[in-house]
Protein backbone atom coordinates (compact mmCIF):
# COMPACT_ATOMS: atom_id res chain seq x y z
CA UNK A 1 0.00 0.00 0.00
CA UNK A 2 1.50 3.49 -0.95
CA UNK A 3 2.64 5.60 1.56
CA UNK A 4 1.53 9.56 2.25
CA UNK A 5 5.21 11.35 2.15
CA UNK A 6 5.61 14.51 2.85
CA UNK A 7 9.58 16.17 1.72
CA UNK A 8 11.18 19.26 2.22
CA UNK A 9 13.61 20.09 -0.33
CA UNK A 10 15.42 22.68 1.21
CA UNK A 11 17.25 23.55 -2.05
CA UNK A 12 20.42 26.17 -2.05
CA UNK A 13 19.20 27.50 1.11
CA UNK A 14 21.04 27.58 4.66
CA UNK A 15 24.26 27.29 5.56
CA UNK A 16 25.57 25.09 8.78
CA UNK A 17 24.61 27.39 11.60
CA UNK A 18 20.71 27.71 9.48
CA UNK A 19 20.72 24.29 9.05
CA UNK A 20 21.39 23.58 12.95
CA UNK A 21 18.82 26.57 14.07
CA UNK A 22 15.50 24.78 11.21
CA UNK A 23 16.60 20.77 12.17
CA UNK A 24 16.62 22.20 16.34
CA UNK A 25 12.95 23.58 15.27
CA UNK A 26 12.08 20.61 13.46
CA UNK A 27 12.34 18.64 16.12
CA UNK A 28 10.66 20.54 18.73
CA UNK A 29 7.42 20.06 16.55
CA UNK A 30 4.97 17.14 16.86
CA UNK A 31 3.96 14.68 14.31
CA UNK A 32 -0.42 13.75 14.22
CA UNK A 33 -0.08 11.82 11.32
CA UNK A 34 1.77 8.92 9.76
CA UNK A 35 3.20 10.52 6.87
CA UNK A 36 6.98 10.10 6.28
CA UNK A 37 8.66 13.42 6.71
CA UNK A 38 12.57 13.88 4.68
CA UNK A 39 14.27 16.79 4.44
CA UNK A 40 16.50 17.80 1.40
CA UNK A 41 19.43 20.21 3.00
CA UNK A 42 22.45 21.47 0.69
CA UNK A 43 25.51 18.71 -0.08
CA UNK A 44 27.60 20.36 2.46
CA UNK A 45 24.73 20.13 5.03
CA UNK A 46 23.91 16.03 4.51
CA UNK A 47 25.97 14.62 7.26
CA UNK A 48 25.36 17.67 9.87
CA UNK A 49 21.40 17.00 9.06
CA UNK A 50 22.03 13.32 9.50
CA UNK A 51 23.81 13.40 12.67
CA UNK A 52 21.10 15.40 14.65
CA UNK A 53 17.72 13.88 12.82
CA UNK A 54 18.92 10.08 14.32
CA UNK A 55 16.70 8.91 16.54
CA UNK A 56 14.18 11.14 15.05
CA UNK A 57 10.96 9.95 11.94
CA UNK A 58 12.62 12.72 10.05
CA UNK A 59 14.93 11.06 7.23
CA UNK A 60 17.42 13.34 5.82
CA UNK A 61 17.68 12.76 1.77
CA UNK A 62 19.79 14.32 -1.21
CA UNK A 63 18.66 16.75 -3.78
CA UNK A 64 20.49 15.47 -6.64
CA UNK A 65 23.18 12.73 -7.11
CA UNK A 66 25.71 11.54 -10.73
CA UNK A 67 25.07 8.48 -12.15
CA UNK A 68 28.60 7.56 -12.12
CA UNK A 69 30.74 5.11 -9.04
CA UNK A 70 33.40 7.73 -9.21
CA UNK A 71 35.90 9.51 -11.51
CA UNK A 72 36.58 12.77 -12.76
CA UNK A 73 33.31 14.33 -12.31
CA UNK A 74 34.63 18.11 -10.40
CA UNK A 75 31.95 18.72 -7.93
CA UNK A 76 29.63 15.92 -8.33
CA UNK A 77 28.80 13.66 -5.75
CA UNK A 78 27.91 9.88 -6.23
CA UNK A 79 25.37 7.60 -4.97
CA UNK A 80 27.57 5.17 -2.96
CA UNK A 81 29.05 8.83 -1.51
CA UNK A 82 25.28 9.49 -0.06
CA UNK A 83 25.14 6.27 1.28
CA UNK A 84 28.33 7.16 3.07
CA UNK A 85 26.78 10.00 4.99
CA UNK A 86 23.66 7.76 5.87
CA UNK A 87 21.21 8.82 2.63
CA UNK A 88 19.30 6.72 1.29
CA UNK A 89 16.52 8.46 -0.53
CA UNK A 90 17.57 11.03 -3.32
CA UNK A 91 15.51 13.89 -5.61
CA UNK A 92 16.35 13.37 -9.51
CA UNK A 93 15.00 15.24 -12.00
CA UNK A 94 13.71 18.21 -10.24
CA UNK A 95 12.14 21.37 -12.61
CA UNK A 96 15.23 23.48 -11.71
CA UNK A 97 17.74 21.22 -12.77
CA UNK A 98 16.19 20.22 -15.58
CA UNK A 99 15.80 24.12 -16.85
CA UNK A 100 19.11 25.16 -14.93
CA UNK A 101 21.25 22.75 -15.92
CA UNK A 102 19.73 21.09 -19.31
CA UNK A 103 18.87 17.75 -17.41
CA UNK A 104 17.60 15.41 -20.03
CA UNK A 105 15.57 12.33 -19.81
CA UNK A 106 17.87 10.30 -20.98
CA UNK A 107 20.65 11.50 -18.30
CA UNK A 108 18.14 10.96 -15.55
CA UNK A 109 17.50 7.05 -16.61
CA UNK A 110 21.37 6.62 -15.83
CA UNK A 111 20.61 8.68 -12.45
CA UNK A 112 17.79 6.77 -11.66
CA UNK A 113 19.49 3.25 -12.85
CA UNK A 114 22.82 4.15 -10.55
CA UNK A 115 20.13 4.93 -7.68
CA UNK A 116 18.41 1.93 -7.79
CA UNK A 117 21.59 -0.18 -8.39
CA UNK A 118 22.69 1.45 -4.92
CA UNK A 119 19.87 0.62 -3.28
CA UNK A 120 18.58 3.59 -2.97
CA UNK A 121 14.93 5.41 -3.12
CA UNK A 122 14.09 8.04 -5.48
CA UNK A 123 11.84 11.06 -5.53
CA UNK A 124 11.41 11.55 -9.37
CA UNK A 125 10.23 14.89 -10.38
CA UNK A 126 8.66 15.79 -13.59
CA UNK A 127 5.90 18.30 -15.13
CA UNK A 128 4.85 20.81 -17.41
CA UNK A 129 5.80 24.59 -18.41
CA UNK A 130 3.01 27.11 -18.26
CA UNK A 131 3.08 27.08 -22.92
CA UNK A 132 2.50 23.54 -22.37
CA UNK A 133 -0.54 23.46 -19.96
CA UNK A 134 -2.00 26.45 -22.08
CA UNK A 135 -1.22 24.76 -25.87
CA UNK A 136 -3.16 21.79 -23.49
CA UNK A 137 -0.33 19.69 -24.29
CA UNK A 138 0.72 18.89 -20.44
CA UNK A 139 -0.48 15.48 -20.80
CA UNK A 140 1.65 14.41 -23.52
CA UNK A 141 4.73 16.14 -21.55
CA UNK A 142 4.08 14.64 -18.55
CA UNK A 143 3.24 11.26 -20.46
CA UNK A 144 6.63 11.63 -22.16
CA UNK A 145 8.95 12.49 -19.10
CA UNK A 146 7.73 9.33 -17.44
CA UNK A 147 7.83 6.77 -20.37
CA UNK A 148 11.22 7.95 -21.11
CA UNK A 149 13.21 7.90 -17.91
CA UNK A 150 11.11 5.17 -15.78
CA UNK A 151 9.26 2.88 -18.27
CA UNK A 152 13.21 0.37 -18.67
CA UNK A 153 12.40 -0.15 -15.40
CA UNK A 154 11.14 -3.32 -14.04
CA UNK A 155 8.29 -4.08 -12.24
CA UNK A 156 9.63 -4.60 -9.10
CA UNK A 157 11.89 -1.60 -9.00
CA UNK A 158 9.07 0.38 -8.40
CA UNK A 159 9.24 -0.20 -4.86
CA UNK A 160 11.58 2.25 -4.47
CA UNK A 161 10.16 5.04 -6.77
CA UNK A 162 8.41 7.96 -5.85
CA UNK A 163 6.97 10.25 -8.32
CA UNK A 164 6.58 14.02 -8.00
CA UNK A 165 4.44 15.78 -10.29
CA UNK A 166 5.74 19.67 -10.72
CA UNK A 167 3.44 22.09 -12.56
CA UNK A 168 5.95 23.90 -13.29
CA UNK A 169 3.37 26.95 -14.61
CA UNK A 170 2.17 27.20 -11.29
CA UNK A 171 5.41 27.88 -9.52
CA UNK A 172 6.27 32.00 -9.39
CA UNK A 173 4.32 32.88 -12.65
CA UNK A 174 0.78 34.12 -10.66
CA UNK A 175 -0.77 31.16 -12.09
CA UNK A 176 -2.63 29.11 -9.75
CA UNK A 177 -3.05 25.15 -9.94
CA UNK A 178 -6.37 24.36 -8.45
CA UNK A 179 -6.87 20.98 -5.92
CA UNK A 180 -8.85 19.82 -9.01
CA UNK A 181 -6.14 20.41 -11.84
CA UNK A 182 -3.86 18.43 -9.18
CA UNK A 183 -6.13 15.33 -8.95
CA UNK A 184 -6.72 15.49 -12.47
CA UNK A 185 -2.74 14.96 -13.44
CA UNK A 186 -2.24 12.53 -10.42
CA UNK A 187 -5.26 10.24 -12.19
CA UNK A 188 -3.28 10.55 -15.20
CA UNK A 189 0.35 9.97 -13.42
CA UNK A 190 -1.92 6.35 -12.46
CA UNK A 191 -2.91 5.32 -15.17
CA UNK A 192 0.16 5.62 -17.42
CA UNK A 193 2.05 3.67 -14.70
CA UNK A 194 -0.93 1.16 -14.58
CA UNK A 195 -1.19 1.16 -18.54
CA UNK A 196 2.23 0.01 -18.51
CA UNK A 197 2.95 -2.01 -15.45
CA UNK A 198 -0.47 -2.67 -14.22
CA UNK A 199 -2.74 -1.18 -11.51
CA UNK A 200 -1.46 -3.47 -8.54
CA UNK A 201 1.98 -1.83 -9.21
CA UNK A 202 0.63 1.68 -10.15
CA UNK A 203 -1.33 1.92 -6.76
CA UNK A 204 1.30 1.38 -4.75
CA UNK A 205 3.10 3.64 -6.19
CA UNK A 206 3.23 7.28 -3.97
CA UNK A 207 2.42 10.17 -5.96
CA UNK A 208 3.58 13.65 -4.43
CA UNK A 209 2.66 17.02 -5.77
CA UNK A 210 4.79 19.78 -5.98
CA UNK A 211 2.68 22.74 -6.83
CA UNK A 212 3.42 25.48 -3.87
CA UNK A 213 1.94 23.92 -1.10
CA UNK A 214 1.21 25.79 1.86
CA UNK A 215 -0.45 25.19 4.93
CA UNK A 216 -3.46 27.10 3.91
CA UNK A 217 -4.12 24.54 0.39
CA UNK A 218 -2.35 21.40 2.14
CA UNK A 219 -6.15 19.99 3.69
CA UNK A 220 -7.84 20.40 0.49
CA UNK A 221 -4.70 19.23 -2.23
CA UNK A 222 -3.85 15.82 0.21
CA UNK A 223 -7.45 15.25 0.65
CA UNK A 224 -7.75 14.44 -3.37
CA UNK A 225 -7.10 10.29 -3.70
CA UNK A 226 -4.09 10.29 -6.26
CA UNK A 227 -2.22 13.07 -4.22
CA UNK A 228 -0.05 11.08 -1.20
CA UNK A 229 1.92 13.89 -0.07
CA UNK A 230 3.80 17.17 -1.24
CA UNK A 231 7.18 18.19 -2.62
CA UNK A 232 7.65 21.07 -0.86
CA UNK A 233 10.26 24.04 -1.62
CA UNK A 234 9.50 27.78 0.41
CA UNK A 235 7.28 26.48 3.25
CA UNK A 236 9.45 23.68 4.52
CA UNK A 237 12.14 26.44 5.58
CA UNK A 238 10.08 27.14 8.18
CA UNK A 239 9.49 24.51 10.61
CA UNK A 240 5.73 25.45 12.09
CA UNK A 241 4.84 25.97 8.72
CA UNK A 242 6.38 22.75 7.26
CA UNK A 243 4.90 20.47 10.11
CA UNK A 244 1.20 22.17 9.33
CA UNK A 245 1.58 20.52 5.71
CA UNK A 246 2.80 17.25 7.34
CA UNK A 247 0.01 17.58 10.11
CA UNK A 248 -2.79 18.04 6.39
CA UNK A 249 -3.28 14.21 6.21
Amino acid sequence: MRKNIVAGNWKMNNDLAQTESLIADLKKQSKTTNAEVMVAPTFTNLYKAFEALQGTDIEVVAQNMHFAKNGAYTGEISASMLKSVGVKTVILGHSERREYFNETDELLAKKVDAALANEMRVIFCFGEELADRKSGNEENIVGNQIKNALFHLKAWDYKNIVLAYEPVWAIGTGETASPEQAQDMHAFIRKTIADQYGYEIANDVSILYGGSVKPANAVEIFSKPDVDGGLIGGAALNADDFFAIVNAF
